[in-house]
């Protein structure tokens, strides 16, 4: 920490968000970032025109409250725009979920591993982070999640699917884990890649029965729009309410708020784009399977490859050798859905090691 300056604590108890390294050029191949679970597909009809023109006066602020934005998802999820709140990606949905939840003396509880942001959130707040690991099969372990949860605990954070390990979470495991958390204890489901899933619980049925759940959601994802940060959560009017009052004024710009509303008119475009992508990656998981290599169920735009320490980082480096950026994580490595010369690479990395 530093001795110049009266900085927190809490800042030497985490790193920070490390992101997908960009790809290794290599002479004669073209490169490919399959690092991040980006969309690689060129934007929808209309979204870089609808950015341009929204943005004609860049000296304006955008809408602080996006209420057209907010009344388009409302509409279109059939909820009150008070239940409605935007932010600069999902990120800052959850940002806004742990700062209204945790502080020192409190607990969090989430599944690991998962999205590397909820232990670092935690640990800006100063709260107790209780990961609770995973099945084999990359699934959520709800009797061990339930188990974590104490009188502390304040916020518990879901994912389906799960980033990055990819199973999606059931109705009946939905509506089980809910049955057993205290009503007064905030549950964010995180489904950032909902719209690539086969099967995935009625998140939305579930919301209406409990009141402590909260959907994040994000356009960052099968929307293709990561670079313009916009993304919202679902939630009780009262909860809602509370993460406005923390979420920084103006933080979804005047482009991005004009994205999310010229994709969302296309959504029915969006889910197609979505279907194809997850068509490849049913097949790409098919044969890296067939390879002999531990898959579990891919519900995302991403695979995950189980592997143990050593024969990770020899995956990612043999894939970097071919121009092809992968994320190795705790347990293996996740790959990206991208374009077919990119996962073609991946495929004779697997079969040469």
């Amino acid at each position: 920490m530093s001795k110049r300056f009266l900085l927190r604590d809490a800042l030497a108890e985490f790193p920070p968000y490390v992101p997908g390294k960009p790809p290794v050029a290599s002479p004669g191949l073209t490169p490919y970032k399959l690092s991040s679970n980006e969309n690689h597909l060129p934007p929808l009809p209309g979204v870089v025109e609808s950015v341009a023109a929204a943005s004609a006066i860049p000296g304006n602020y955008p809408d602080p409250t996006a209420a057209a934005l907010v009344a388009d998802i409302a509409s279109h999820l059939d909820v009150e725009p008070a239940e409605v709140v935007p932010g600069a990606g999902a990120s800052e949905v959850l940002t806004a979920l742990t700062n209204i939840t945790l502080e020192a003396g409190t607990s969090v509880v989430y599944p690991w591993p998962s999205f590397e942001m909820y232990p670092i959130l935690a640990s800006a707040r100063g709260a107790e982070k209780r990961p609770v690991d995973l099945l084999e099969d990359g699934r959520h372990d709800f009797r061990g999640l339930a188990a974590a949860i104490d009188d502390t605990t304040r916020l518990v954070l879901l994912c389906s699917p799960n980033n990055p390990t990819g199973p999606t979470i059931s109705d009946a495991e939905l509506e089980g884990f809910l049955a057993e958390v205290p009503k007064d204890v905030i549950v964010v489901l995180d489904e950032a890649y909902l719209e690539f899933a086969t099967e995935a619980a009625d998140s939305l049925a579930a919301y209406r029965k409990h009141a402590n759940l909260v959907l994040a959601r994000t356009f960052s994802k099968a929307h293709g729009l990561a670079g313009l940060r916009v993304g919202f959560g679902i939630a009780d009017a009262e909860i809602a309410s509370a993460m406005r009052q923390v979420i920084a004024p103006f933080s979804v710009t005047a482009g991005a708020q004009a994205a999310a509303r010229e994709s969302l008119a296309r959504v029915d475009e969006v889910a197609v784009r979505a279907k194809e992508i997850a068509a490849v990656r049913d097949r790409f998981a098919h044969d890296l399977r067939e390879l002999g290599l531990s898959v579990p169920d891919a519900q995302g735009n991403y695979v995950w490859i189980a592997l143990d320490p050593e024969a990770a980082v020899a995956f990612e480096g043999e894939c970097a050798k071919q121009a092809v950026a992968v994320r190795r994580l705790q347990g293996g490595v996740r790959v990206s859905i991208g374009p077919d010369e990119a996962l073609d690479r991946v495929l004779k990395v697997a079969a040469s090691l």
